[in-house]
This record gives structure tokens, sequence and C-alpha cells, in this order.
């Protein structure tokens, strides 16, 4: 390995000597804006799309950075990916000279790109030391008629727009390249003992806005600032997240790895343009024609990536939000043109909220995707009792608007006397045209059920029929067996593709007795497809979690390292590495076990429930900066023993003295403990108990 001792042993660096022969699983960099795959010649930019309806893809942008060094003399070459920073770097090392290269897509400009290269002698040679630039960089695309324009500043310049709009009588999005001229070599000039070059590429959606970005960048690079800003908004979003696991170092590296790509695909939490197109599952870098999911918007987002994130940056899980309420308008239209009312948001959405999956199947029957979304939204409230993203924000129109579509979509059965949902997909696709999924119908109900108490809440009155229906929804049981069949008519032992019935404990949070829990678990653990997408064994693991069997958690998850394809901790849709990558849909299913799976955290409405389960390898588990009702917390977990302190507030003025109103409250005693900012408060933990994190005064207005 050609790195430093403390690179190798810093879990956040992660270094080889070799680059994967594949290169899908080479480090994506990305910044919730640009997203790209180093060494690639394509690179994306957020809710740019070409091609119509099923045909819609991410455009494939070509990416001036796409260079590698080289030089005639034989050297040592490594590769580090550092997430504290978000910088990939390549060091050759050669008998006269020590080249880096160092790439990063801008954490606080989100739209620069950046490509640094340093040059250091070696040895007593005096004289010039040239180093190669290689590239195949092209200005072409096939999505996107490029037109040459005049050099900005010395920077060349394309611009074109997308060849066909999403739908009929879309736009056409233009983009626009500014970028330094990049030479085919460098030189370190005799007598020279080091230098360095800096190359700047933006990419915008206007010629202002790509010239005013440039000459961001110009002023930047001139000030000497241009990558401190940008590793000052690295470690910004890091204080404000950190999981530490003691005893074993595989899973705290899966856990950074998990994190920062995660991160990477969500907005600056500075960003106020409101043009965030939301996750697709492999990331940004990643979905052009034919790959990745063609970088659509799936449930992913809502149910599997979002829950992590929300836990600590309130400001990142509204923009998931607010993507959706962008995405009303197609989501109305999609309703209509299936025949209901209020909003049906596609299965696979890109920038209008239309459905764009390329087969009519899923968008027509995998519906269990509007439950989904308003669950995050009602996670969202009961984490921040952020009112104004419900009125202002018109997050209660989405709400609603499901509402009224599982109204108009179920159909009442004269048998039974209960509403059924009929034809539909669940989330196990291996099956479709099916009737009453148990996960589809249950989420349904939930979302029904939230709609008429956010009504309560914003004093509106909420239509009879949202409670009729969530009252008498059917949700299928075997009485024989004890326990939730997937769909009417599913046959026990059948093939499952992936986590779904096992979901209604968690994330939907259905109650049942721990007997039908385990019994759930039970029925479908030994049927799921082994090779099936990577987040299904981390709800395995959850609820095995929540019955109190650490062990057997741990071995179920340990199946989710086979999907982490290393140097750089890419993950890979499937153990055998096909499917998506980058695919973050795994890491966030991964992420939840541990900050909802070992924690037992529940978001509930006015408190934070916790319990939590450490197996015998892990010997403490730290998790800094969640953010509950405003405040910022540190938790510290032992096998016996759980600290908590009180860090700080990011309420409003008008909110903060209600906001650190805290207390912890054991159920075990009934003790109240209340929080003060900066005193650490340790208890005991006792088997089975549950705490509760709750205000005493609420910030909620009603």
């Amino acid at each position: 390995m050609a790195t430093e001792s403390s690179e190798a042993d810093d879990p956040y660096i992660f270094c080889t000597d070799t680059l994967p022969s594949d290169a899908r699983y080479l480090p994506p960099l990305a910044n919730g804006l640009l997203g790209w795959k180093v060494y690639n010649n394509v690179m994306h930019m957020g809710g740019i799309y070409n091609g119509e309806g099923g045909r819609c893809h991410r455009a494939d942008i070509p990416c001036p950075l796409a260079v590698k060094m080289d030089t005639v003399e034989p050297g040592n070459h490594s590769y580090c990916l550092n997430t504290n920073t978000g910088i990939f770097t390549h060091t050759l090392s050669t008998a006269r000279v020590i080249a880096s290269q160092s790439l990063y897509s801008h954490r606080y400009y989100s739209k620069l790109m950046v490509m640094e290269i340093m040059l250091v002698r070696q040895g007593t040679n005096e004289e010039p030391v040239t180093v190669d630039l290689l590239t195949n960089f092209k200005p072409l695309s096939k999505d996107i008629v490029f037109e040459t324009g005049p050099d900005y500043k010395s920077g060349k310049h394309i611009f074109g727009h997308t060849t066909a709009a999403e739908y009929p009588g879309g736009s056409c999005p233009t983009v626009h390249l500014i970028w330094t001229d990049i030479p085919v070599t460098l030189t370190l000039n005799a007598g020279q003992s080091q230098a360095r070059w800096g190359f700047i590429l933006i990419v915008a959606d206007s010629q202002q806005s790509a010239e005013s970005n440039y000459d961001k960048g110009l002023s930047l690079m001139a000030g000497g600032s241009l990558r401190s800003s940008h590793e000052q908004a690295w470690k910004e979003l890091w204080l404000q997240s950190k999981i530490d696991v003691v005893g074993s170092e595989i899973l705290c590296k899966a856990l950074i790895g998990c994190m920062f790509y995660l991160l990477s695909a969500f907005p600056s939490i500075h960003d106020t343009t409101s043009s965030f197109g939301g996750v697709s599952p492999g990331g940004l870098s990643n979905g052009g024609d034919g790959q990745d999911y063609w970088g659509h918007v799936f449930w992913d987002q809502d149910i599997w990536m979002y829950p992590g994130i929300a836990l600590f940056y309130p400001t990142l899980a509204r923009s998931v939000l607010e993507y959706r309420v962008r995405t009303i308008d197609g989501a109305r239209d999609n309703a209509q043109r299936q025949g209901y009312k209020g909003l049906k948001f596609p299965w696979e959405s890109a920038v209008s909220g239309r459905e764009v999956c390329p087969e009519d199947i899923y968008g027509q029957q995998e519906i269990h995707i509007n439950g989904d979304v308003t669950l995050a939204f009602q996670h969202y409230l009961y984490l921040t009792e952020d009112i104004s993203m419900f009125t202002e924000g018109q997050g209660s129109q989405v709400v609603w608007g499901v509402a009224d579509y599982w109204v108009s979509r179920v159909t009442m059965s004269p048998q039974d006397h209960k509403y059924h949902i009929l034809g539909v997909m669940p989330p196990d696709e291996y099956y479709y045209n099916v009737n009453n999924s148990v996960y589809t119908n249950i989420v349904a109900k939930l979302s029904l059920e939230f709609a008429t108490e956010l009504a309560d809440l914003l004093d509106k009155p909420a239509p009879k029929e949202w409670k009729e229906v969530s009252e008498n929804l059917k949700i299928p049981f075997d009485e024989e067996f004890n326990y939730h069949p997937e769909y009417d008519g599913y046959v026990r032992g059948a093939p499952v593709k992936q986590a779904d019935t096992v979901m209604l404990g968690y994330p939907l949070g259905f109650a049942m007795s721990t007997e039908i829990r385990k019994n759930d678990l039970l029925a479908y653990e030994p049927v799921t497809d082994p090779h099936g997408p990577a987040m299904t064994w981390s709800m395995f693991a959850i609820g095995w979690l929540e019955l109190g069997e650490a062990e057997r958690a741990q071995n179920l998850l340990t199946k989710c390292f086979n999907n982490i394809q290393g140097p750089f901790q890419v993950w890979s849709e499937s153990s055998d590495g096909s499917g998506a990558v980058n695919f973050l849909t795994g890491m966030g299913g991964f992420l939840q076990a541990v900050l909802f799976g070992y924690t037992g955290f529940r978001v509930q409405k006015e408190y934070l429930c916790f319990n939590p389960l450490l197996p015998n390898e892990i010997s403490e588990l730290c998790i800094r900066g969640v953010n509950y009702l405003g405040n910022q917390l540190d938790w510290m977990l032992r096998k016996e023993e759980i600290s908590i302190i009180l860090r700080g507030s990011q309420c409003s003025e008008d909110n903060a003295a209600k906001s650190y109103n805290l207390q912890v409250i054991l159920k075990s005693s009934g003790s109240k403990i209340p929080l003060t900012p900066g005193q650490p408060v340790t208890f005991s933990r006792e088997p089975g108990y549950i705490c509760k994190l709750e205000s005493n005064l609420s910030c909620w207005p009603f």
C-alpha cells in the first residue's frame, strides 16, 4: 500500500494503490447538483434529463476533468478518497517528482468542479520534469446538441439543449459549460522545487449563471480559498452528524461510506434555490440511458435514504419534501390518467412528476409509492414540528391529495364489508396484479390517518371518507399461522424478492404483538432471494433487534458487506456486483439498521422513543448530532449504559426557550430526567425497557 500511515489508519480515508478493474466502482464525486465518477468522460447535472416518458434519462454531459496523470519514467501510484473533505487524490511518485492530482465537486458552490495538480521535485536533479495529462475528452453528447461559444476569460465555452422534453409540450433544458483549458503536459521548470495548477469547470443552466460562477471560481482560486471553502463546507456537514463504532472496523468504515455518499447526493445546507432534483438509486454520477434506473427518483428516496439523513439534517429532509411538492401537478395528471382523484406520485419520477417508468405496469400498480411519500412528510413533522412546511410549503396539499387518491382507488367488498385495493404490485416485485398487498394497504391506512390528523392540526375540515376508509380497509392476516400474508392468496413459503411484509413493524410502525412480528420475520427470511436488493437484510436486522435478538440481527446485517465493492466503499445493488451502482438505496437501509436498529429510535408524535441493543462485537456506539425539535443531541450507547448530552439548538429565537425543555422518561421507573445544555445525563440500561425523549413545551402553535 503506497500511502502514508496516517491516511491508512484514518477510517475516513479510503486508499489503494490499484484502481478497481471494474470502472463502475470508481468513487463518485457529487454535491447535490453535479455528479461525476472520477476519470469518466460523462457527468450529470440534477434536473437535466433527456427523452420523453419512458425514454427519459439523465442527460450525459461531457466532463473536461476526465484526466489521468502519467510520466515516461516508472513510478508508484496511490489513490485516496478523503470523505472528510470530499476530495479524491491520485499521487504519482517517481525518482524525480511527486505529482498529486486532486479532484472535487465543490460542496458549497454547487455549479463548480475542480482539478488541482501539484508537482514537487525529488532528488538533486534540477532539469525540467514533465507530467503527461491524458484525456479522451470531446465536447460532445448523445443527449445534448452542443454549440461552441466564444471563450470567456480564457475559459472554453460550449452550450446546448437536450433533444427531447420529458413530456409533450415540455421544455428542453439548456446546459452551459465553461472550463479552464487543460494542456496535454505540465512541466516543473529547471530550478523550480514545486509548482501547482488549478483548473475549474462550471456547469449551469444559463450563460449568465455560468459566467458569474466562473468568475467566482477564478476569484476563489486567486484568493487561495477555492479548496478551503470546499473543505469548510464538508467540515460543517460532518460537525452535524457523526457515527462512531467501537469493536468493528469494517462496520465503522461502511457507515462512513454510507453517510458520505448519501450526503453527496443532497444539496448544500445553505442552498436556497429550491432546485433540488431528488435522489435516485445510483446518485447523480449514474443514470444515463439504460443505466442505473435512468437516474429516476423512486420510493427509494422517501423510505430508504431519507430517514437517516432527516435524523441529523432537517434542512436536507425538507428539500426532499419540497421536491415532491414541486411535482404535484404531474402527480395530479397521473391520477387523472388512471381515472382517479387526488395525487398519484409516479413510481419513477424526473422533474415534472409525470410517470416516466419505461414499463407501464409499475406506474399503474406499484401505488404504495403514494403512502411512502406521505410517510416521509409525517416523519418530518414529528421530528421537527415545522408547521410551515405544511402551510406555506404546501406539504398539506401532498398529504391531502394522496388521501383523496386512496379514497377513489379503493373498492368496497360486499362479502366482508371492507375496503379493498385491487390489482397492485407490492414492494415484492415478483408478483403483480394482486389484491390487498398488506404493505400497500397499511401504508394507505397510515396516510389516511395522517391526513385526518394534519387537517385537525391545521384546523381544516377533513372529509369523512378519509376516516371511513382508514378504519375499514382490509389488512390481510392469516389466523391459522398467526402472521401477515403478503397479499390475498399468497402461498406461504413462496419466494420473495425483497423486504416487504417485514417492513410493517419498521418503518411503518404498524401495531402488532411480538409473536406476530416474529412470525412475519420467520415466514419471510428463509424465502427471500439471497441475491435480492441490498437494503433487504437491513429491515430483517431491525426486526430482530426489536425482538431482542441482537446476534441474529447482526448475522443478517453482515450480509450487506457483500454489496460493498472496495476499495472506495461503493455499493452494488446485488451481492454479486450486478445491478445499480453506487446503490444509495442499500446504503440508506444499512444506515437505518444502525440508526434505528441498534438505538431503537422511533420517531413518534410528540416524543422520540429509544430502546438500544448492541450485538456482542460492538462495545460502544456514539451518534452525534441527532436533531430532535431543533435540538442537537449526542448519544453514547454501551452495553449497560446510555449517555445523552444536549449540545445546542437550531430552533428559531422565538422557540429557543421551548426547544431546550427536553426530558428523558424511563419506562421502568417512570422517573423523568431533564436535559440541560452541555451537561451529560447517564443512566443504566435495563433489558426490555423503552425510554422516551419528549419536550415539556411543544413548539406546535396549536
